[in-house]
């Protein structure tokens, strides 16, 4: 069984759209998936998303309500099959803190959407509402991706 973890900077918008859409992905295909997010930084820790994030997600019919942020631990690279960062500066960290004996698997999210002609998901916080849905967009296409890449052939 593949398992799943998003990061991007605090927990707060793209990581926790990204793991809505994978969890989205694995329903869509009945398969009970290890999929979480998490920050690079703690500032967040405890805090829900966004709530132009969680506006997002109710717009395409999910909830991330459940979801809390929380900051990206050694043990997760144990725990996940595949660590994804929403950019180059989370890939960098993550390949810093990265454990010799790690199983992980690290990459970029956009990676997924090499047509894009882009490497990082553009980080909405600081930006218009509207930034929102262009994070959705890239997350879920990339989500789509991903799943028919790593989970069509574990399906039942």
């Amino acid at each position: 069984m593949s398992s799943f973890l998003f990061v991007c900077t605090g927990n707060i918008c793209r990581s926790p759209l990204a793991e809505i859409a994978m969890r989205n992905e694995a329903e869509q295909r009945n398969l009970l998936l290890d999929i979480d997010s998490a920050g690079t930084g703690s500032w967040h820790t405890g805090d829900p998303p966004d709530p132009r994030a969680r506006k997002t997600a109710i717009r395409h019919g999910l909830n991330v309500d459940q979801l809390r942020a929380r900051q990206v631990t050694l043990d997760d690279f144990q725990r996940f099959d595949h660590i994804i960062a929403m950019d180059r500066s989370h890939l960098s960290f993550l390949k810093k803190m990265k454990p010799l004996e790690s199983k992980a698997k690290l990459c970029l999210m956009l990676d997924f959407l090499p047509h894009s002609g882009r490497k990082d998901v553009v980080d909405p916080y600081y930006g218009p509402d509207a930034g929102f849905e262009t994070t959705w967009q890239d997350v879920s296409a990339a989500c789509a991706k991903m799943a028919e890449q790593m989970l069509d052939d574990i399906q039942d």
